[in-house]
């Protein structure tokens, strides 16, 4: 294959993900950043006066192949990973870190850059000049400031981080899949739904087992430790889950000390206090006393409530609770009180119906249509492909959603953008992933609302990538602070609560019927059902994050697990074991050199602006036309054109209120 003919090289719309050839990997990365490093040189000794067209247009211009690539083939990595593409994908990490460690540090680009805003700053468009000032704010962060040696250390710390964080994700993707348990014994299942039993009966089948095969796939696991009757079974697989990644192949608790030593270092080296300091200065909360702040608060408001819940769950099942019991006996009280079993509403949700309603309530808040394309090149066979058009005219993007759980995929569920285009003329390329539970027999799979929300979650990320109209790439679609990220997200959730919405797509996927209206009504007021302990979760996770990248001193000899264990252990509500390993399987923390570490909690602060927000939908209209084209004028369109608290004061007329969210909650 010639260099002209390499996909990897000349990458066409959509993207040719059945062409890609794991061999050609390293060759055409090494081709690109080689171009990419000459146009930088260009760039750098260009003596002329500076434009914004000729420095940052040109070094956008000159690493968006690069980025295109290392996004196209890690995605392909963690859906469809294969040896040689998991090798190639290790041998371009460490280059691909080394080379955009390199741009904030090199001496002659920081300079045209300086220049520029010295001459042109204020007579730029306000995007543009918003583009400048971050990206030199971005340099001096990342130490364009500083002197040889430490930017040469710099370097080394980002390809350290880009190389231990991918052993992570691998290591916790193989240990996922390395495990299964088979039980032959049909009556140790008492208490599965027969929908569960069927799903593991089918994947025992698939392996040429006898019995039902349980693994640590959310659509196996979170069902198991519902409903399964036997406690010791349950156990056993809640152990399992929280060792994951500790086994000696794929250890991850060395690699956590690590992944913290180098990110304390680097923060260090910068001139920070620690590695939240860092991260955080270009977030909402831009400190991490504003962040502990918040989560202190809003655990304060929490916490009576989380008690009174741990001690009736307790009273409920009349014995001391351990961790594996929780789920099992709230489902068990959720039906006895409030007459409410989550798997009667599975029926209704069949994931063909679930998308079409999803993508109807798009149609009818922000005027996008979504058209199926099947003959779209995609990675697997249950991919489904969609072009999504504004307005039934102008092509906005292509959407590619990946449903199902598969021993070459990591796990949860996530967006990504591919392709950051300008539509109408360069669309936009996304895709949308999920673990859910695969349809058994001929039948169509069934969700539960919790998968729906998932779903709409999701989507809603997609949705802020494929509206964007923001020129500037960098500030495009979800290139967003991390704390504002999750707003399109889960706002989105919001309508899968409302009876107008689900009539668009709840029907029972045998007889057509709607939701019954009084299912519908134990479903809404089971919703705020141990709402405490639930947000007491979340709290915990921030909490340990926070503590992990602030207090945590990974030169001390301390174990990061043993360190973590009494946080978590304060936002529980039954003992957990001192072999806990939950961190060794965090890939929010660990799984990226930054990603949602010293930003977990992000969620919930994002939870208090969608909270708010969602209040003027309920205001004026769930479908209102006006607010939704607000909505998406001010928030999805616009990216990091702005300010986000400027955005969502374009929005709402006033600054967030989390008194919207303690009622959602229950915690008013």
């Amino acid at each position: 294959m010639g260099a002209t003919d390499d996909p990897l090289l000349s990458p066409t719309f959509p993207l040719p993900f059945d062409r890609v050839d794991p061999a050609q990997v390293e060759p055409a990365v090494d081709t690109l950043i080689a171009r990419a490093r000459a146009r930088v040189e260009d760039i750098a000794s260009d003596t002329a006066a500076p434009t914004y067209d000729d420095t940052l247009g040109a070094l956008g211009a000159a690493t968006e192949p690069l980025e295109t690539l290392a996004t196209w083939v890690g995605h392909l990595e963690s859906v469809a990973t294969t040896e040689p593409l998991r090798a190639a994908h290790q041998a371009i990490q460490p280059k691909i870190a080394a080379f955009y460690s390199e741009l904030p540090l090199h001496a002659g680009l920081y300079r045209r850059l300086q220049a520029l805003a010295d001459a042109k700053l204020a007579g730029l468009p306000p995007v543009r000049a918003r583009h400048l000032r971050k990206t030199l704010d971005a340099f001096r962060r990342h130490g364009a400031d500083l002197p040889e040696g430490d930017k040469a250390r710099v370097r080394d710390l980002d390809v350290e981080l880009a190389q231990v964080t991918t052993r992570f994700a691998q290591h916790l993707v193989d240990a996922t899949a390395a495990y299964e348990r088979v039980v032959e014994d049909e009556s140790r299942l008492a208490g599965l739904p027969e929908i569960h039993r069927a799903a593991a009966r089918q994947s025992a089948e698939r392996k040429g087992l006898a019995g039902y095969r349980f693994t640590l796939d959310a659509p196996s696991y979170v069902p198991a430790l519902t409903h399964l009757e036997d406690a010791t079974l349950r156990e056993e697989l809640w152990r399992a889950y929280h060792a994951r990644a500790t086994d000696p192949e794929h250890d991850n608790r060395p690699l956590i000390a690590e992944i913290l030593r180098l990110r304390r270092e680097k923060a260090h080296l910068l001139g920070y206090p620690h590695f939240a300091a860092l991260v955080l200065e270009d977030r909402m909360a831009k400190t991490a006393e504003r962040a502990r702040a918040f989560v202190d608060d809003l655990r304060a408001r929490t916490l009576s409530a989380f008690e009174r819940e741990r001690e009736a769950l307790q009273a409920f099942a009349g014995r001391p609770l351990q961790p594996w019991d929780l789920s099992f006996w709230a489902e068990r009280m959720r039906r006895e009180r409030l007459d409410f079993d989550q798997e009667a509403l599975r029926p209704y949700f069949p994931a063909p119906r679930v998308l079409g309603g999803m993508f109807e309530v798009a149609r009818r808040l922000y005027g996008v249509s979504l058209r199926e394309r099947p003959e779209h090149p995609s990675w697997h066979e249950d991919v489904r492909v969609y072009a999504v058009h504004d307005r039934d005219v102008a092509l906005l993007g292509l959407l590619h959603i990946d449903l199902f759980p598969r021993p070459t995929k990591r796990g949860g569920a996530w967006m990504n953008g591919l392709v950051t285009g300008c539509p109408p003329a360069h669309p936009h390329e996304v895709i949308m992933c999920a673990n859910l539970a695969p349809p058994v027999g001929d039948g169509p799979a069934l969700l539960s609302h919790d998968d729906v929300q998932t779903l709409f979650h999701e989507f809603g990320h997609a949705l802020h990538h494929l509206l964007s109209t923001v020129e500037v790439r960098p500030l495009a679609g979800t290139n967003v602070a991390w704390d504002f990220v999750e707003l399109p997200s889960q706002i989105m959730e919001n309508w899968c609560w409302t009876r107008p919405a689900l009539d668009l797509f709840a029907r029972h996927h045998e007889t057509g019927a709607p939701l019954p209206e009084d299912l519908f009504q134990r479903m809404v007021r089971a919703r705020t059902f141990r709402a405490a302990t639930a947000t007491m979760r979340q709290l915990g996770f921030a909490s340990v994050d926070l503590a992990l990248h602030v207090d945590f001193d990974p030169t001390a000899g301390q174990d990061p697990l043993a360190f973590a264990h009494p946080i978590l252990q304060a936002h529980t509500p039954a003992p957990l074991p001192t072999t806990d390993a939950m961190l060794a399987g965090f890939s929010h923390l660990f799984a990226d050199p930054v990603a949602y570490a010293a930003g977990y909690y992000s969620y919930k602060w994002a939870e208090v602006l969608d909270a708010d927000a969602f209040s003027r939908f309920e205001r004026e209209g769930l479908f209102s036309p006006r607010v939704g084209d607000a909505f998406r004028n001010t928030i999805l369109a616009r990216g990091d054109s702005d300010d986000p608290d400027a955005l969502y004061r374009a929005f709402m007329g006033r600054d967030p209120e989390i008194e919207p969210l303690l009622r959602r909650s229950g915690l008013a």
